[in-house]
């Protein structure tokens, strides 16, 4: 009967031990390989980084934006600003200019 109840005491420690482990090795699974690993947290840190830098390439070029339609209202008309966009979107060019067609 001792026997019985040493056995018993020995089970009840290891089960106890056995459900660590089994948590323990559930947690470092998910935190290596799961939805929120730290692989995927380093991997949304570079995308963010990247999409960073686009979205201050993009706020510059909209600001560039911005100054020329600012220089093309009426009341701030710049003529240099007017001859270029005429020989842009209608390709007017000078009698003095010489135009090359390059593929």
């Amino acid at each position: 009967m001792d026997k019985l109840i040493d056995i018993r005491c020995a089970l009840h420690r290891n089960l106890v031990m056995v459900v660590c482990i089994c948590l323990c090795l559930y947690f470092s699974y998910h935190l290596i390989a799961g939805h929120r690993s730290y692989s995927r947290l380093s991997n949304i840190s570079y995308i963010a980084q990247v999409k960073g830098s686009d979205l201050d390439s993009l706020i510059e070029e909209r600001s560039l934006i911005e100054k020329k339609v600012l220089m093309m209202r009426p009341d701030t008309l710049s003529a240099d600003l007017l001859e270029e966009r005429v020989r842009l979107v209608l390709g007017y060019k000078l009698d003095s200019e010489l135009v090359v067609i390059s593929n």
